[in-house]
């Protein structure tokens, strides 16, 4: 039976989607060697060797992705993430936060902001005592009263009000680790897990690249 292997390989891990299960590896650990063939999207350029030297037959989607954009540096992941999209937002929320513009059919532009992990790692920095576990439920409409409360809630801050700067009226697709919590601090959004993975399918279908 023929299976297609995806593989999107980000700043810490290579996610693989096979025959429609999920797996994903540390980019420091071992990785399967595979006999089907693979399309892989990349941000990492060492991880891209890496998998190329175990899955030689491994091709890069980029190669057959039709995408304009006048963004100098857009991530691969970004543009397929996008690449079908009319007139939405789209977010991806992983170890950074990336925010896409659309409109009728054409990139805008974006901004990048960091992810939950690297906001959290940078309190301890400024001071041992500004460590703290991330907690999900916060309560965003009320000022904070100590300072867990209060790096949660500037942290979350930071994060919301730029993505509804931009996006106004105009609905948003969140994807990535933390795309599903996010979504949930916007009435016009909906939650997408696998944005990246479908894209790629469609781009495959859409070029015929399978024989």
């Amino acid at each position: 039976m023929f299976i297609l292997i995806l593989c999107d390989i980000g700043n810490s891990t290579f996610h693989f989607l096979i025959n429609g299960k999920h797996k994903k590896y540390d980019i420091d650990k071992e990785i399967p060697s595979f006999t089907n063939d693979i399309y892989y999207v990349s941000v990492n350029n060492k991880a891209t060797l890496k998998l190329l030297d175990i899955n030689p037959q491994a091709k890069d989607i980029t190669e057959v992705l039709e995408f304009e954009t006048q963004y100098q540096g857009l991530g691969a992941d970004r543009a397929i993430a996008c690449v079908f999209c009319e007139d939405e937002i789209i977010v991806d929320a992983g170890s950074a936060i990336t925010v896409d513009i659309m409109k009728k059919g054409k990139h805008k532009g974006g901004f990048i902001l960091p992810g939950f992990r690297a906001f959290s790692e940078t309190y301890p920095k400024i001071s041992k005592k500004l460590k703290f576990d991330f907690e999900k439920d916060i309560n965003l409409d009320k000022i904070p009263l100590q300072t867990k409360d209060a790096i949660q809630y500037a942290m979350m801050k930071s994060i919301i009000l730029p993505i509804k700067e931009v996006s106004k009226n105009k609905n948003i697709i969140f994807t990535g680790g933390d795309g599903k919590l996010l979504s949930g601090y916007f009435e016009n959004s909906v939650y997408k897990k696998d944005l990246i993975f479908e894209n790629m399918k469609r781009i495959i279908d859409a070029n015929n690249c399978i024989a």
